[in-house]
């Protein structure tokens, strides 16, 4: 089933983070039922640099072309502002409708955007917000490619003023909506009492972040339709990275390191090589 339908199904759906092609075919082998393209991600690993604006469209569209060509389960994608104005973001919905986008999501951030979860954060006026939006829902092809829009006014204007805009972007006739960095339960309970029997709400859950880190099971319970974890898969590579190089620099050898990773045989089967292989024999 597509990402619409799933949305209509009762239970909450958890999308892990992904940033490349091989960690979301991982995260699909895991079983995971949809992806999410996280923008700091992208940032993190393309880049090796901040959420702050620095990524383009194309860089996420390749990305995401990647992603798609590899597995078959849906993926959210994050596109920031839309990487411009309302024009920039209609381009912007139409490259990553054709990379194959199950849902685009789009925030009310002044650029350059930084991550949700970042203190120092601008929202661009309403009615600027609601254009883009607009532009977005004229220019996908297809009514199964969601939109989702985001507000990032809590920590801007106030809990309150987010609601608003909220309701504002479901005028709009968006697919989904996404409070950003609500700061506790009782937050939670507000938003998803207001919205969440109207249209599919998003929680986000980021270790460390100002939005208390719950359960897929918790936050279903209060209303929330899509749970994600967007930046935790690149946390914890980073984790590993730091292990593996550290014991590699000190040993000079990987013998130590052997029993936390897959051998040469093993991360081919994970790649699916065998399978490549004996396609490509089809061929001679």
């Amino acid at each position: 089933m597509n990402l619409k339908q799933r949305l209509n199904q009762p239970e909450v759906l958890l999308a892990p983070g992904v940033y490349d092609a091989f960690s979301a075919l991982i995260a699909e082998q895991a079983g995971f039922e949809a992806l999410y393209l996280s923008g700091a991600s992208v940032a993190y690993t393309l880049l090796g640099r901040s959420d702050i604006g620095l990524t383009t469209a194309s860089e996420v569209a390749h990305t995401l072309a990647h992603i798609t060509d590899r597995v078959r389960v849906p993926v959210i994608v994050d596109a920031d502002t839309g990487f411009g104005n309302a024009l920039n973001t209609q381009r912007t919905v139409r490259e990553l409708e054709r990379a194959g986008a199950a849902m685009i999501q789009l925030e009310d951030q002044t650029f350059p955007k930084r991550c949700g979860h970042l203190d120092g954060k601008g929202v661009v006026p309403v009615a600027e917000m609601e254009g883009k939006l607009r532009a977005a829902l004229d220019a996908r092809h297809s009514s199964d490619t969601l939109i989702l829009a985001r507000t990032d006014a809590v920590a801007v204007e106030g809990f309150d003023a987010a609601l608003e805009r909220a309701e504002r972007y479901l005028a709009c006739g968006v697919d989904a909506l996404f409070i950003e960095a609500v700061r506790s339960p009782e937050q939670m309970n507000a938003a998803c009492q207001q919205f969440a029997q109207r249209v599919p709400m998003l929680a986000n859950m980021v270790e460390g972040g100002k939005t208390p880190v719950q359960s897929a099971d918790v936050l279903g319970q209060r209303g929330y339709k899509m749970v994600i974890f967007p930046g935790g898969t690149a946390r914890a590579v980073a984790h590993t990275l730091q292990g593996y190089y550290a014991s590699l620099h000190q040993h000079q050898t990987t013998l130590p390191w052997q029993h936390q990773m897959l051998d040469f045989d093993g991360l081919n089967a994970v790649i699916g090589t065998p399978e490549l292989l004996a396609q490509g024999k089809r061929y001679e």
